[in-house]
């Protein structure tokens, strides 16, 4: 939507490009034949989240990848941030609205156990998660509570194995065999089992600030578009909209932007908001372009 005003301009180097499709296509084709598909990014702090969403970005919007000062700070992900790409509708999957395009709209996750109400927010409003983890460190705190949340919240879920270029060289795939097999024995006490989709790449090969490279991130679009099933929305049902962020602009008044669970609604239609304070339940109305 209107959210995503640019092109993503940070030079990243990578080899995700054969999958993706240029934003400026998209652009040009009616909007009822690209399906949105919320893809949630989770994990412990630092494991590579950010780093990922940076990689597979091609569409900004205002609050994506760290950009809030706050965050540039302390070096992690204190918000919800929003971002996306495209790619081509997968020929084998069913398809029967005659979808041409997919954005994949990611929503990067803090890993701080501080932000547990942020992560719940973000993982509210996704239709497949991505569970990152740094694969030199395994399951850690966060990666656990994420893994809860992901059997309380989310139908499906991927597990990406970050930071694989901190491997030596060498002896890296039989490392990577070794840790896969060790955490697909975690995951077979889950309800995802020990078959769930595990990818292992690099977002940031050396942490680099500038000229970003990657290892292996295709791996990450492929395993999407290779197991992708159209989400399912209930369009029929009462309007839920679920608020991530609220704003003042000058000479507008207060914003707010958020995710659509369920039903429908039209530009000039009228929404009715309730205060979830408990201290003020006044009910006021709103146009739905807020």
């Amino acid at each position: 939507g209107d959210v995503y005003k640019r092109q993503y301009q940070r030079r990243v180097h990578g080899d995700s490009e054969e999958y993706l499709t240029p934003p400026e296509e998209v652009e040009k084709v009616d909007k009822k034949v690209v399906l949105n598909v919320n893809v949630g990014i989770l994990g412990h702090v630092d494991s590579g989240k950010t780093s990922l969403a940076r990689a597979l970005t091609k569409i900004a919007s205002t609050a994506s990848l760290d950009k809030n000062p706050q965050s540039k700070e302390r070096g992690i992900t204190l918000d919800l941030g929003f971002s996306a790409f495209y790619t081509k509708f997968p020929s084998h999957a069913e398809n029967p609205n005659n979808y041409q395009y997919i954005q994949f709209t990611l929503v990067d996750c803090p890993g701080h156990a501080s932000l547990i109400r942020t992560i719940l927010g973000g993982a509210s409003i996704i239709d497949v998660m991505i569970l990152v983890i740094d694969i030199t460190k395994g399951i850690q705190t966060q990666t656990a509570e994420c893994l809860v949340i992901g059997e309380l919240i989310v139908g499906k879920m991927f597990v990406v194995l970050n930071k694989i270029d901190l491997l030596p060289e060498n002896d890296r795939q039989t490392q990577i065999q070794k840790k896969t097999e060790a955490l697909r024995k975690v995951f077979s006490k889950t309800r995802f089992g020990q078959d769930i989709q595990m990818t292992h790449i690099s977002a940031n090969v050396g942490a680099q600030e500038e000229n970003v490279n990657t290892l292996d991130v295709q791996n990450v679009i492929s395993m999407l578009l290779k197991n992708f099933e159209i989400p399912k929305r209930n369009v029929e049902g009462p309007f839920l909209y679920l608020i991530d962020h609220c704003f003042s602009i000058k000479g507008k008044g207060t914003v707010v932007t958020g995710t659509v669970i369920q039903g429908k609604v039209k530009i000039n239609d009228c929404l009715l908001y309730t205060s979830p304070s408990p201290r003020d339940r006044q009910k006021s109305r709103m146009p739905s372009s807020a």
